[in-house]
């Protein structure tokens, strides 16, 4: 158990490292020798875990969607109100993306860089992330708490872009928290969901 947790522990820094590395300078820009050297690991340690410097890229992806999927199923599943669910989508998406914004720049920038196979992985978690989206989204304007002015799938690829704007202008230690970000960018977006209200004759 002890030889476990140390592993895990080593896994953990290579990661890491490479996840500063690839936001620093680039995937194509980082050598194999320049993450075992900032994770204090040797090449053998670093290959024990990821067969290839692409292994280690498609890890970095797969960690952030699998815990953002995880929030997803575990918010809609919790059967709040369709405007507390988004607002609370919202929340763990800004938090997630603020307190990751290493691997976010690495997930906006280098995702061309996976092969194929990893690719085909990566883009099937971010397409069910998509349409669990929208299909709540959805199912909620069928009921009229959301208006319809926009599809389903225009306001789900509006509020993921807008996320995944966010390494370009947020700074930690900036005017705002996280938190205070999320609410702005949650009632934003339900003002923009909220059905029209119809003038009387």
């Amino acid at each position: 158990m002890a030889d476990r947790a140390r592993d895990s522990a080593v896994e953990t820094r290579i990661i890491a490292a490479a996840v500063r590395l690839f936001a620093a300078q680039g995937f194509d820009a980082t050598s194999v020798q320049e993450i075992v050297a900032e994770a204090a690991v040797t090449k053998g340690a670093l290959y024990h875990y990821f067969a290839s410097k692409n292994e280690l890229l498609y890890e970095i992806y797969h960690s952030l969607l699998s815990r953002q999927l995880a929030d997803l199923d575990r918010i809609i599943g919790d059967g709040q109100p369709p405007d507390e669910t988004i607002r609370s989508l919202i929340a763990e998406l800004v938090e997630t993306t603020t307190g990751s914004i290493d691997e976010v720049k690495v997930y906006v920038r280098e995702m061309h860089r996976l092969d194929r196979a990893h690719l085909h992985a990566i883009r099937a978690q971010r397409r069910r992330y998509h349409m669990t989206f929208r299909d709540f989204i959805e199912g909620a304007q069928r009921t009229g708490v959301f208006t319809q002015v926009a599809s389903a799938d225009t306001v789900t690829f509006i509020l993921l872009g807008m996320v995944n704007e966010i390494p370009t202008w947020y700074r930690a230690g900036g005017r705002k928290t996280p938190a205070q970000i999320a609410e702005e960018v949650a009632s934003f977006v339900l003002a923009a969901l909220a059905p029209m209200s119809v003038a009387a004759p």
